[in-house]
């Protein structure tokens, strides 16, 4: 090789690390951010879904006879939030449900 085409072979190489950190770059802008718990809206009773699936904020306030004592979202397998306040739940996407609330896809979480 000629020190002429060391160059150009150096030129290419470098273009295509330029491109390919730019690519990247581009892409990872487009990523969702992760979301935490905290900034979920609180799912209000009154959305569809929730009504659809019986959600209530308080579970001893909900008539529905599928309902047992003691079950709450904190201790459904859908919940991804702490014992206490506000976390999500596979049920309701985008949406921050309350740790001692109720729905009717309730599933007791694997031991």
């Amino acid at each position: 090789m000629s020190g002429h085409e060391d160059i150009e072979s150096r030129r290419r190489f470098l273009k295509l690390v330029a491109g390919g950190t730019a690519t990247v770059a581009v892409a990872m802008s487009g990523l969702p951010r992760l979301v935490r718990a905290d900034d979920l809206p609180h799912l209000s009773e009154a959305d569809p879904t929730a009504k659809a699936l019986g959600y209530v904020e308080d579970a001893t306030m909900t008539k529905d006879p599928k309902h047992k004592t003691g079950d709450t979202c904190a201790n459904c397998q859908f919940y991804s939030g702490g014992a206490t306040g506000f976390g999500p739940c596979q049920l309701f996407p985008g949406k921050a449900v309350s740790a001692k609330g109720w729905c009717i896809s309730h599933t007791a979480k694997k031991v």
